[in-house]
């Protein structure tokens, strides 16, 4: 059975840190490419990062872009998304998703995806 769980969601303080994991069962990090999307209420969905099955190589949306980095450990069958210096602007329900290609994240084509983790940045 194929699942992704997530954690790590907080309240945190403007200029603060997180840490999200995404722990997936199912099938291996060989299999999918695994990116981190967001959604606030009243806003559309959003892809925020994700890192390519086959290479490793990572991708960033330009306004996470040097504040966000996404990791993988695959003993551990588990993708991370490091947050620094976070803004109010980035409060949202947190979701990883599986997928095939780099194009099918830009374009929201998720083969799986978990329930969330919910993201505050406030004072």
């Amino acid at each position: 059975q194929v699942q992704l769980v997530e954690s790590g969601g907080d309240l945190v303080q403007p200029g603060g840190s997180l840490r999200l994991s995404c722990v997936v069962s199912g099938f291996t990090l060989d299999d999918y490419a695994i990116g981190w999307f967001r959604q606030a209420p009243g806003k559309d969905r959003e892809g925020v990062s994700c890192i390519s099955n086959n290479d490793g190589r990572t991708y960033y949306m330009d306004s996470v872009r040097g504040r966000f980095t996404i990791s993988r450990d695959k003993a551990k069958n588990t993708v991370y998304l490091q947050m620094d210096s976070l803004r109010p602007e980035d409060t949202a329900v947190y979701h990883c998703a599986a997928f095939q290609t780099i194009i099918d994240f830009y374009v929201a084509r998720y083969d799986y995806w978990g329930q969330g983790t919910q993201v505050t940045v406030s004072s």
